[in-house]
Parts: structure tokens; C-alpha cells; sequence
């Protein structure tokens, strides 16, 4: 059986898109089905954001200032 750390660097040798997929579904495992369900809305969002990493158009911002960004807004 494969390690957690085994499984992890498999995964990082993955494509950004597949990375993204594996983490959605990941995620999506985290909680009983029946209790998460993704709107359409929701489920095009999480579509038109994976084409944006296939595509190399997708930007993003280090998780330090998100995470100061949103310790700001709700103090």
C-alpha cells in the first residue's frame, strides 16, 4: 500500500489541470454527497477555472494575502 507521502509526490508529478481534477474530487470526498451538492452554477464556475489553468490563463495570488485579505475584512 502506498504511503501518504508516496501518493502525494505521484500527484505533484501530475499536469496543473490534473492536479486541479484530482483536488476537486478530493474535496468533493471530504463530505457525504448527499450533503454537498454543486448547483450547475457552481459546477460551470469549477469548469471555466480548470479550462483557465489548461489553458495557462489562470492568475493567482500568494494564500499569505488572501488569508491577510480576509483577517482585514472580518476583524
Amino acid at each position: 500500500m502506498n504511503t501518504v507521502q508516496e501518493i502525494q509526490s505521484e500527484a505533484m508529478a501530475l499536469s496543473a489541470s490534473e492536479r486541479a481534477s484530482l483536488a476537486h474530487d478530493l474535496i468533493l470526498s471530504l463530505d457525504d454527497p448527499a450533503h454537498f451538492e454543486l448547483g450547475p452554477d457552481q459546477e460551470r464556475e469549477i469548469q471555466r477555472r480548470v479550462q483557465m489553468v489548461r489553458e495557462g490563463t489562470a492568475t493567482s495570488r500568494p494564500a499569505e494575502d488572501i488569508f491577510a485579505d480576509i483577517k482585514t475584512k472580518y476583524k
